[in-house]
């Protein structure tokens, strides 16, 4: 019994660290399902193009928001209007993390 109980923690241990060190979903190039991640955000409370959950640790993505010039990645500026895309922050099932940031924006 102590065998099986042993066996079990060690796949779960392993079954967790596997999840942490999956790849994130956002490409090398800075674009989640085509979309890509920088530009002009609208905020919107249904049908996003992305869900977003802000996050203090482990993102896929560093954002730093700006008033002009969203043009690299995680760079981005919220508008009401005439946006690139559009996301909803979540808590529970986002498509992608983001942590704020003020300097070195993009893919972690």
């Amino acid at each position: 019994m102590k065998k099986v109980t042993a066996l079990f923690t060690i796949l779960f241990v392993l079954a967790m660290s596997a999840s942490a060190l999956a790849a994130t979903v956002i490409n090398k190039d800075g674009y989640y399902k085509g979309i890509k991640l920088c530009g002009k955000v609208k905020i919107v409370d249904s049908f996003p193009d992305i869900k977003v959950k802000a996050v203090d640790a482990f993102p896929d993505l560093k954002v730093q928001v700006v008033t002009a010039f969203p043009n690299e990645i995680g760079k981005w500026q919220f508008v009401e209007y005439g946006e690139d895309f559009k996301v909803q922050f979540v808590e529970s099932f986002p498509d992608i993390k983001i942590k704020f940031v003020n300097a070195f924006p993009g893919v972690e």
